[in-house]
């Protein structure tokens, strides 16, 4: 178990520094989007490149931080049922939830975005838009996130296996601050 709790401090700290990262990408995106507004209104000039940039950033904050949202214990629940559960019961229903449905959704659209991707690199695809961006980027962070959510995934039914072995904390304790260690990575294990 020592082993896998090492990659599960591997894969936090990996999609710790991607969340980090995407902060920078929620500015740029205010700010390419505030410019964008005020060269379309004040100078009447517009740009489809900008507004694609635009889009393009926010789809890379939500795209690639759905692992460190799952990481740091803020995705959506529906908890009305499951916080009257005792905490292991709610431990085994984060891991049957993570083995049945998580972990097969996002390998199965990791797998079939990536030939989508693929097909827009090989044609150097561009939007249809007049002045609009290369297409393939923008395609290439449906896989790349759902890589990262894959593995946050399996970190996180790891870590809960590891809880219900008496190796770890329970993992699904909300931090005070976000980026904070790991169960895994306070018992040093």
């Amino acid at each position: 178990m020592g082993l896998l709790l090492r990659f599960c401090r591997a894969v936090d700290w990996l999609n710790d520094r991607v969340g980090r990262l995407t902060y920078w990408a929620i500015l740029l995106s205010v700010v390419v989007s505030a410019g964008n507004a005020m060269t379309r209104y004040a100078l009447n000039i517009g740009s489809n490149a900008w507004l694609e940039l635009q889009w393009y950033l926010f789809s890379a904050v939500f795209m690639l931080c759905a692992g460190y949202t799952l990481r740091v214990n803020e995705h959506i629940r529906v908890d009305i049922i499951v916080t009257r559960l005792p905490v292991k019961v709610q431990t085994w229903i984060d891991i049957v939830g993570g083995v049945l449905c998580l972990l097969p959704m996002a390998i199965l659209i990791m797998v079939l975005s990536w030939p989508v991707f693929t097909e827009s690199w090989e044609i150097h695809e561009y939007s249809t838009n007049a002045g609009g961006l290369l297409r393939w980027p923008v395609k290439l962070l449906l896989p790349v996130g759902f890589l990262l959510l894959t593995l946050q995934g399996l970190s996180e039914v790891i870590k809960r296996i590891a809880f219900l072995m008496g190796l770890i904390p329970n993992p699904a304790e909300k931090h005070a601050a976000h980026g904070t260690d790991t169960a895994a990575e306070a018992h040093g294990k």
